[in-house]
C-alpha cells in the first residue's frame, strides 16, 4: 500500500493536468482536429500538440488520418479504457473505493416522453451509417429514434448486411438515402461518421449537437475479401462500443433539451 500511496494511477496523473482534463471533456463528445482544439481551449498547437501526445503515450487517445484530408488528423478518446482506469484508481486508494458497474438502461421509460433524434452521416449510407443506425435501435428500442443517410448513396453493402447478421440484426432490406431527404427535419444529434461527409454537411433546423467520429470506410479497407470482411468488423466492433457513451450521453443532455 506505501508504493500506491507514493505513485498516484498515471490515469490521475493524467486527467489532474487542466490542460488534459479539457482535451479529455471536448474529444468525450467527439473526434477533433489538432486545429479545432486548439480554438477551443484558446491554446497554441504546440502545447496542445504535447499534450495530446501524453494523452496518446498513456493509451486514452487515438489519432486517425483524416480521409478528406491526408495532411490532418482526428483525435479520438477511448472512452471503454477511461472507465476502466478510472475504476482501477479507486481501489489503489483503497479497497472501498471500488467502482460498481451501473445497471442496464431501462429504455422504455425513456420512451413515454418525446424521443430523441439522431441522424448518422457518412458517404455511401452503405455501411457505417446504416450499422450505426440499427445498432441505436436495437439497443433502445425505438426510444431514441434513429436514421442514417449519405451525401453519394449507393446500395447497401453486402459485408455490412453480413457483419450485423452475426450480431443478430437483420438489415437486409435497408435503403440507401440521401442526406438532403432530411435536410428539413428537426434532429437533436448529427453524427458524420466519414470525415469527407463532415466538410459537406449542410446546416439543419434548431441547431442539433454536431458529433463526429472519424472512421474509415471498410469497403476501401483490405485487398482481398476476406480482409475487407475483418475491415466491416471491425467498424462494427468499434461503432458497438461508441453507441453506448453517445446513448448515455443523449439521456444526461435530454433535460436539458
Amino acid at each position: 500500500m506505501a508504493s500506491l500511496a507514493l505513485n498516484p494511477p498515471r490515469f490521475l496523473r493524467l486527467a489532474s493536468n487542466p490542460v488534459r482534463w479539457r482535451l479529455l471533456n471536448e474529444l468525450a463528445r467527439s473526434d477533433r482536429r489538432v486545429r479545432e482544439l486548439c480554438a477551443l481551449l484558446d491554446r497554441p498547437q504546440n502545447l496542445v500538440s504535447y499534450h495530446l501526445a501524453e494523452l496518446r503515450a498513456g493509451g486514452l487517445v487515438s489519432r486517425r488520418q483524416s480521409a478528406a484530408d491526408g495532411r490532418d488528423s482526428y483525435y479520438a478518446l477511448d472512452l471503454a479504457r477511461c472507465g476502466e482506469l478510472l475504476a482501477a484508481s479507486g481501489p489503489a486508494l483503497h479497497p472501498a473505493l471500488r467502482v460498481a458497474p451501473s445497471p442496464a438502461r431501462e429504455w422504455d421509460r425513456a420512451a413515454r416522453s418525446a424521443r430523441p433524434r439522431v441522424l448518422f452521416l457518412c458517404t455511401g449510407n452503405s455501411a457505417r451509417s446504416q450499422i450505426a443506425e440499427a445498432l441505436v435501435e436495437e439497443h433502445t428500442g425505438g426510444a431514441v429514434e434513429a436514421r442514417s443517410a449519405g451525401s453519394h448513396p449507393k446500395q447497401l453493402h453486402p459485408y455490412a448486411v453480413r457483419v450485423m447478421r452475426q450480431r443478430g440484426i437483420d438489415i437486409a432490406n435497408r435503403n440507401a438515402k440521401h442526406l438532403s431527404e432530411f435536410a428539413e427535419e428537426r434532429f437533436d444529434y448529427i453524427v458524420s461518421l466519414c470525415d469527407r461527409v463532415r466538410e459537406v454537411c449542410p446546416e439543419f433546423p434548431d441547431h442539433p449537437e454536431l458529433i463526429h467520429w472519424s472512421i474509415p470506410d471498410p469497403a476501401r479497407e483490405g485487398s482481398t475479401d476476406e480482409e475487407t470482411y475483418r475491415a466491416f468488423e471491425r467498424t462494427a466492433g468499434e461503432l458497438a462500443a461508441r453507441i453506448p457513451f453517445l446513448l448515455e450521453l443523449i439521456v444526461h443532455d435530454r433535460p436539458r433539451r
